[in-house]
């Protein structure tokens, strides 16, 4: 042990309390919602019937309470891949099998799809960098389709508008997403129109990392993201809608944490659930 924790590979104190999210065993919750926004998390949060505990080290603020009967933890892991990063890796150390649901906001590519809408990845394209130090660079980075069914099922009970296809994640939001902005031209200026001929329908920062983590570790991961930009018309959100979307995106990612909490009861042993299985409880 060095000043407290056990090494400089795996940096934790003695309690097994991880270096960057300040959270230990215990304190994490294996339903788990991923915002990039630390004030988004502490407004899931207000969701909750109970919160036991809230932490907050560096950019990543942590809540753990109840949500209608399941324990659930809330995270919000600043911008990016390489911070989303840290979070899942950390979490991973505080609790065995989580399931992650990132609810976030996003860019559309495609023609109709509008200011508010929701976007369900299937999967994501791995335009980031962080996921290529840990798997090869044709590695797909898949969502777990019950976590997709889940979510989908979850917006369809709030009556929520929701698109489900394939992500980008970029490890910018300037340049990497193709916005000139005076005095930094982006290398790549037509990416947003490359990308949507390639059917891609939405452009952020943070799934592809997650879902490529999750498969290599072995959890249920999923993402859903409101649409704040769409580039075909280049219109940003205004704030009403904003905060509208936002609690949309919220209510499907915790809607959705319920679903597959049935889901997993009711498959029993088999490694998946499917629609021929039934469920017990609706919505």
């Amino acid at each position: 042990m060095t000043q407290g924790y056990e090494s400089a590979t795996n940096v934790r104190d003695a309690e097994g309390r991880q270096y960057h999210i300040a959270l230990k065993p215990g304190e994490v919750a294996r339903h788990v919602i991923l915002v990039g926004d630390p004030e988004r998390a502490r407004r899931v949060a207000g969701n909750f019937e109970k919160v036991e505990l809230e932490r907050s080290n560096r950019e990543y603020v942590t809540i753990t309470g109840v949500h209608q009967g399941l324990r659930v933890s809330v995270m919000g892991t600043g911008m990016g891949a390489a911070s989303t990063e840290i979070a899942i890796v950390e979490l991973c150390q505080c609790v065995e099998r989580p399931v992650m649901i990132r609810c976030g906001s996003t860019g559309a590519l495609q023609p109709g799809m509008g200011l508010g809408d929701l976007v369900i990845s299937q999967a994501a394209l791995r335009l980031e960098n962080t996921t290529r130090f840990y798997v090869e660079d044709s590695y797909p980075a898949v969502a777990d389709p019950q976590a997709v069914m889940a979510l989908a099922a979850a917006a369809d009970a709030i009556g929520q508008r929701y698109h489900v296809g394939v992500t980008a994640t970029s490890p910018s939001f300037y340049a990497g997403q193709g916005r000139s902005i005076m005095g930094f031209p982006p290398r790549e200026p037509d990416i947003v129109e490359r990308l949507a001929r390639q059917g891609v329908k939405n452009l952020e920062m943070e799934t592809a990392c997650l879902l490529t983590l999750a498969t290599l570790r072995g959890f249920s991961a999923g993402a859903v993201c409101a649409v704040y930009a769409t580039r075909a018309d280049d219109v940003f959100i205004s704030p009403a809608q904003k905060d509208m979307a936002e609690k949309a995106c919220i209510a499907t990612g915790l809607g959705a944490l319920h679903m597959l909490d049935e889901m997993e009861r009711v498959r029993g042993a088999r490694p998946i659930w499917h629609p021929g299985l039934g469920l017990k409880q609706s919505g």
